[in-house]
């Protein structure tokens, strides 16, 4: 079972926990976002998906927080290009007595995700004033030059800030925003073609070839 709710104490993040019922792999849809992850004693970090993370191994506890894009490269002092389509152990990233005593601190806890939200909240820098605004102009659909402009920056310039707080550039930053609305819409009972007008498609088929790219499944396979 999976579960989720708003982050008290972070703007935007999720915290999230997932218990599944069965053994067998699993699939994480690229969102545009990285996680802090807990499971089994071990802090962990999901970098920014540009493809299905397909998850294996018997069953256990997860437990995550889920930060707005772009937010958590700042966090671990690491660009997000560099774990990109990775999991990775946090020890990898920060000094190993460190992470020890933030996974003693979680251990003890009543509720790992709580512990892991204090943790992020003590840390984080405040909302990245232009990264929020990006993100938010692309996830309405704004085309990425115009929003470039707006901005006030160069295509060079938003290439690289993208590479670093979000794993990659600002087109693919756009078209898995966009992959996550059309889901959305899908879910929702929208038809197919009706949810590639509305996203933003230029026909059913250019959703259909996103979605499987991204997803490694067609869309009406994944929706089941």
């Amino acid at each position: 079972m999976y579960s989720e709710r708003a982050s008290s104490l972070l703007p935007g993040a999720v915290v999230w926990t997932n218990t599944p019922s069965a053994g067998g792999p699993g699939r994480v849809l690229p969102d545009g976002c990285m996680d802090l992850l807990w499971n089994e004693g071990r802090l962990l970090v999901a970098g920014p998906d540009t493809k299905a993370y397909v998850t294996q191994g018997d069953p256990s506890v997860w437990s995550g927080l889920r930060f707005r894009p772009g937010a958590m490269p700042a966090l671990l002092g690491v660009p997000a290009h560099e774990l990109r389509d990775r999991r990775v152990e946090l020890t990898e990233l920060w000094p190993a007595g460190e992470v020890r005593r933030l996974e003693g601190r979680v251990t003890q806890g009543s509720d790992p995700v709580t512990v892991l939200e204090e943790i992020a909240a003590e840390r984080a820098d405040p909302p990245d004033v232009l990264l929020t605004a990006l993100v938010g102009a692309l996830r309405r659909g704004r085309p990425v030059g115009a929003v470039a402009d707006e901005l006030g920056l160069g295509a060079r310039q938003l290439h690289r800030r993208s590479l670093t707080a979000f794993g990659y550039g600002p087109k693919t930053l756009a078209r898995i925003l966009r992959m996550r609305r059309a889901l959305a819409l899908a879910g929702e009972g929208v038809s197919f073609a009706e949810t590639a007008a509305l996203a933003g498609y230029a026909d059913q088929a250019h959703l259909a070839r996103e979605v499987r790219e991204f997803t490694g499944m067609a869309l009406g396979a994944l929706l089941r």
